[in-house]
C-alpha cells in the first residue's frame, strides 16, 4: 500500500446521493465496502465526514440562524453521518469506533489522538466527527487538523470529481486534469480544493492531499495501490 495511515475526508453531500438530502444507503454501503477492503490490507484509516446532506452551518446563517448555533448544528450533523457509517461498518463485519470533538454522552467517545492510535492497533476504522469542536471552522479544517494530529501519511479527499482540474469539469468541457500540482500552483491558479484555512494547514505542515472520485467503486484501493487516478497536491 502506498500509504500506511490515511485521513479520508468524505463529503456529507455525496452521502445523499441523487436524493440531494439525507442518507442514500446505496452510497453509504458502497463507501464502507471500499474502506473495509483497504482496511483488511493493513491501512489505518481515520475518517472525517461533512454534514451538508443534513445541515450546513453557513446555510443556516442565510436562513437567519445565529452563526455559532448554526455551526454546532452542522457539527451534530457530522456525528449523525458518523453514526450511520459506524452502523454500516458493523453490518459488514468491520470494526469501527466513533469519536466526537466534544462530549456527546453514549453516542461517541471524546476524541483524543492516543485513543485513535489505540483503535488503529485494534484494527478499527476511526470515525472523527464533530469538526474541530469549534464554530467558524469547516469540516475541511477538521480533516486537516486530524490528519496532522494522527500523523497520517496523506489526506485523501474523496469527492464526486476524479481530481483537480483547470476549471470546473461539470461546467467547462475543455477543463483538463492535473496528475500532480504544488500547493503554490493551486493558490496561484486560484483552484478551489478546500477552504483556505485547511489548505494552508496542509501546506505549512507538508501534508500531501490526494483528490479522487470516491463514488466509483474500487477507487480507494486503486489510490492506495499507487494507481494515478486522481490528483496529488504536494510541495
Amino acid at each position: 500500500m502506498k500509504y500506511k495511515r490515511i485521513l479520508l475526508k468524505l463529503s456529507g453531500q455525496s452521502l445523499a446521493g441523487e436524493k440531494g438530502t439525507g442518507i442514500d444507503t446505496d452510497v453509504l454501503n458502497s463507501y464502507v465496502k471500499q474502506i473495509k477492503e483497504v482496511a483488511e490490507l493493513g491501512t489505518e484509516i481515520g475518517i472525517v465526514i461533512g454534514g451538508g446532506n443534513i445541515f450546513r452551518g453557513l446555510g443556516g446563517v442565510e436562513l437567519g440562524f445565529d452563526r455559532v448555533k448554526g455551526d454546532y448544528m452542522g457539527m451534530l450533523a457530522t456525528i449523525i453521518n458518523g453514526l450511520a457509517l459506524e452502523s454500516a461498518f458493523e453490518a459488514i463485519g468491520q470494526d469501527a469506533k466513533l469519536f466526537t470533538a466534544f462530549n456527546t454522552g453514549p453516542a461517541g467517545e471524546r476524541y483524543s489522538k492516543n485513543k485513535v492510535i489505540e483503535a488503529f492497533k485494534q484494527g478499527k476504522v476511526a470515525l472523527l466527527t464533530g469538526g474541530t469542536g469549534n464554530p467558524y471552522f469547516s469540516t475541511d479544517s477538521g480533516a486537516a487538523l486530524r490528519a496532522l494530529e494522527i500523523e497520517a501519511d496523506a489526506l485523501l479527499k474523496g469527492t464526486r470529481v476524479d481530481g483537480v482540474y483547470t476549471a470546473d469539469p461539470e461546467k467547462d468541457p475543455n477543463a483538463t486534469k492535473f496528475a500532480k500540482i504544488s500547493f503554490d500552483e493551486v493558490i496561484e491558479k486560484e483552484l478551489k480544493i478546500m477552504d483556505l484555512t485547511a489548505f494552508t494547514m496542509c501546506q505549512q505542515n507538508a501534508m500531501p492531499i490526494y483528490v479522487f472520485n470516491m463514488d466509483i467503486p474500487g477507487s480507494l484501493k486503486k489510490v492506495l495501490s499507487g494507481e494515478n487516478i486522481g490528483t496529488l497536491i504536494q510541495e
